[in-house]
């Protein structure tokens, strides 16, 4: 087996927390810088930074919960749910795509990038020692939703929402994919 350093054994071994686990004290502010700036070293053809940060605090969760449960309303899916996340987090930092015009940077490639910082964000927050979960969910991508619970502009969506917290539990780890039937190496 492959020699293995400190941070690949991080990534190894790295757990989301379920949202329902997280609970208080939620990071401080100087430690959520450090995620911020962690999430903002993602890849980015062209130094567009076609993203953006929203975060949010546990009163403006609790506002936005109830924005769900409307945005759930009109879209015709359950109340419940759609806000559950907003009504029992400590915190969030929502990752606004926010696409920048390019001759050179195709539109596709800067969702990628925004994907990217979701997951940096993610990690950066489970590395620091909180518990983690990207969410987004039907209601994120409503329009109406999105402008009114997070400033999104027309031309952004939101990418994902990261809720963050103290975990004193683990659960058991998943199952993970196969790599041999999810690899084909190529010598030639």
């Amino acid at each position: 087996m492959a020699e293995i350093s400190s941070g690949q054994a991080f990534l190894l071994t790295r757990r989301s927390r379920p949202y329902k686990l997280l609970s208080r004290p939620a990071p401080p502010r100087p430690q959520i810088e450090v995620m911020l700036r962690i999430a903002s070293r993602t890849p980015d053809h062209g130094k567009l930074e076609p993203w953006r940060f929203v975060v949010i605090e546990e009163a403006a969760l609790r506002r936005i919960a109830k924005q769900a449960r409307d945005a759930a309303a009109r879209l015709g899916v359950d109340p419940d749910k759609a806000a559950h996340a907003y009504e029992i987090t400590p915190f969030a930092i929502a990752v606004i795509e926010s696409p920048v015009e390019s001759d050179k940077v195709p539109p596709i490639e800067q969702s990628y990038s925004a994907g990217a910082v979701c997951l940096a964000l993610l990690n950066a927050a489970l590395a620091g020692g909180w518990g983690a979960n990207w969410l987004s969910g039907a209601v994120s991508h409503e329009a109406r939703f999105a402008s009114e619970a997070f400033g999104v502009q027309a031309h952004e969506r939101i990418a994902g929402i990261i809720h963050m917290g103290t975990v004193r539990q683990t659960p058991p780890d998943r199952p993970r994919p196969d790599l041999n039937a999810k690899t084909r190496w190529m010598r030639q």
